[in-house]
């Protein structure tokens, strides 16, 4: 525990070098790509994640151990006033860990929302949001529930989309019970594909739409290509090799990419679907992805916000605690949220 505080302090301390001085210990200059600039907080960090072996050539249990020790160090405290209570709640296999995020000044007006981490469906903890959790809960003044859903490849697809929309049912029944009026759905990476897919699902069965899916730098399709996984293919965090390296731990032998419960944005039509907020990064291989799906869900009728922060890196909620814009940048986005809880109320 003392060696992590310390990697810490040292990593803040660096992180709050002037601007000049990161570039420089960064190899100099500014990374300027696709007509955006990356902010020089990331640009060190990304300097120093070139250290590390790639992600691709660990096993899963190793990149999930990997990914425990790094956002250690970059995610931030949590929000003052805001409760956190571990449950369990039900799967689809069973029972599951989960976190419920309840802010001092709730409004009962406000729905509950369910949330699945990021992670390409291999790696992350209910740890991965631990901090945007408690943010989203304190911002909108609505409850938040972070579900632990199954990983692959020991549980590969649909395995642990399941066990969210299992867990939203559940929510959606009990919301009462946590003083919220409703239920949300929301994620970053592969849980705000899941927020999307979840979406697809309940209008395909006929069921009540969520008053809102909050997506963060979505993965919405992963049969296709776009232009920003070759002009961001070496990126940081996410780059083309790990992108490889998560469907190729994920997808089962006979999974077909371009089904719409993998892919949401090949979905023929989505109109009936609840409102959006999307958030995606400038130096991301899936910015496109975001923005296609906020675009499609426009055309549909769909009320939808779409905000990129170009100077950001995918998975920016996690690194609130290192990186002043991405902590701005989620402020942002969850004074979104609460714009639209409040605007459902009038």
């Amino acid at each position: 525990m003392a060696s992590a505080a310390i990697q810490r302090l040292i990593a803040q301390a660096l992180l709050s070098l002037p601007t000049p001085i990161l570039r420089a210990m960064s190899g100099g200059g500014v990374v300027y790509v696709g007509g955006r600039t990356l902010d020089p907080r990331l640009q060190f960090l990304a300097s120093q994640g070139r250290n590390a072996p790639p992600i691709s050539s660990l096993s899963p249990e190793d990149a999930r151990r990997g990914e425990i020790t790094g956002l250690a160090l970059v995610s931030g405290a949590l929000e003052p006033g805001v409760r956190v209570d571990s449950l369990r709640v039900p799967g689809a296999a069973g029972p599951m860990p989960a976190r419920l995020y309840r802010p001092e000044r709730q409004d009962a007006s406000a729905p509950l929302m369910v949330w699945a981490h990021m992670g390409g469906g291999v790696i992350g903890t209910l740890d991965t949001s631990h901090r945007f959790c408690s943010m989203l809960a304190r911002i909108t003044r609505g409850p938040v529930l972070s579900v632990d859903y199954r990983l692959a490849p020991e549980h590969r697809f649909p395995a642990g989309l399941e066990d969210v929309l299992a867990a939203y049912r559940w929510a959606r029944d009990q919301a009462s019970t946590y003083g919220a009026r409703g239920v949300a759905i929301g994620g970053d990476s592969m849980g705000g594909s899941f927020a999307a897919i979840i979406c697809q699902d309940l209008k395909r069965l006929g069921e009540e739409q969520p008053v809102l899916q909050l997506m963060l730098y979505p993965c919405t399709d992963v049969a296709s290509e776009t232009p920003s996984m070759s002009t961001y293919a070496d990126a940081f965090p996410l780059n083309r090799a790990m992108m490889d390296w998560f469907m190729g731990h994920y997808l089962g032998p006979d999974t077909d990419p371009a089904d719409p419960r993998l892919s949401p944005l090949k979905a023929a039509d989505l109109s009936g679907l609840a409102p959006a907020v999307i958030a995606t990064a400038g130096f991301d291989p899936l910015i496109d992805q975001g923005a296609a799906y906020g675009q499609k869900l426009r055309e549909a009728g769909i009320a939808t916000t779409w905000r990129s922060y170009d100077s950001l890196c995918h998975g920016f909620a996690s690194f609130t605690g290192a990186v002043p814009a991405a902590d701005a940048a989620c402020r942002e986005i969850a004074g979104l949220v609460r714009d639209h809880y409040d605007g459902v109320k009038t």
